[in-house]
């Protein structure tokens, strides 16, 4: 059970960012973020209250505001920035960018005074070394801008915040429940800015295979992908869940080869290297550092 839910983690969250490419081929990307996280919102919130009535859904005012908040930065800002930047970049460099998630929580957690090891520290330099080399020329293909790097990157940092303070404010007791305040918050959240900035969806114009995608997103990237992540966290080894982190860009970036042909260059491969030991010697110090006393669950990088 266990290696079949990581199984399920390591392919369905490597393969959404090929579903976002394909999705956005003639959807906006942030309207199609938006319907989205709301369908899925809506299916696990109604999942809940039939299975379990209305318990699930006893909150407190700053805990919703919490969820939603958490919510706006993970997927508005997040992965609301993602779906934006492969507009511009491939589905694989954009994977790899989004790695750098643990790289960045290390630094807020500087930010607030604490001190992680030693070790913890060199991986950030080596994984920042990484990205670094993949900005550099848009990581040496033509299809990846400057635009697009950017742009992941200001998600990847809206991400790490939003992880960040999902275990510092209130949030819903219910895990489900505050993952369908998550979503529905994301959601609403991407829509208003996707109006704001003058998209428009036209749904004559969608084809078949962006809706299949979204489908796909909405079914399998949301809610299975989800589900499995979770029931892992209760029945697994950290050390074991955690090393999602860097196998999904491996995923995303073989995905997006076989199935949209994408261009993988040799910056690409060397720079998405460098990124992957650097999380790797993150996870791998903090893991053993939780061993020894209190964890710090924010240094695993979050999913899309």
């Amino acid at each position: 059970m266990v290696w079949s839910a990581l199984g399920i983690v390591y392919v369905v969250w490597g393969s959404t960012y090929l579903g976002i490419r394909i999705a956005i081929e003639t959807m906006p990307p942030l309207f199609h973020g938006s319907l989205r996280f709301v369908c899925a919102a809506l299916l696990l919130a109604g999942f809940l209250l039939v299975t379990k009535g209305l318990a699930p859904f006893r909150m407190t005012l700053k805990q919703a505001g919490g969820a939603a908040l958490v919510g706006l930065l993970l997927l508005t800002g997040g992965n609301g920035m993602v779906a934006v930047a492969e507009q511009h970049i491939s589905s694989g460099l954009a994977a790899l960018l989004v790695a750098s998630v643990p790289l960045w929580l290390v630094l807020l957690r500087l930010a607030v005074r604490d001190r992680p090891a030693m070790l913890t520290l060199v991986g950030v330099l080596v994984g920042f070394g990484g990205v670094a080399a993949l900005s550099l020329n848009g990581g040496g293909g033509e299809s990846a801008g400057t635009t697009g790097i950017v742009v992941i990157l200001l998600g990847s940092v809206s991400w790490s915040i939003g992880s960040f303070l999902s275990s510092r404010i209130p949030m819903p007791p219910n895990v489900w429940t505050a993952s369908a305040v998550e979503m529905l918050a994301g959601g609403v959240g991407l829509a208003l800015v996707g109006a704001t900035v003058g998209e428009r969806f036209d749904v004559s114009a969608v084809s078949g295979r962006s809706w299949a995608a979204l489908v796909y997103l909405v079914l399998v990237g949301s809610l299975v992908g989800f589900t499995a992540y979770t029931w892992l966290l209760g029945n697994a080894p950290i050390s074991l869940v955690s090393t999602y982190a860097y196998v999904n860009p491996i995923v995303a970036v073989i995905l997006g080869v076989l199935v949209v042909n994408e261009h993988v260059t040799v910056q690409i491969v060397l720079g998405g290297l460098v990124i992957l030991i650097g999380v790797a010697l993150v996870v791998s110090t903090e893991r053993r550092a939780r061993a020894r006393s209190a964890p710090a669950p924010e240094t695993v990088a979050a999913s899309n």
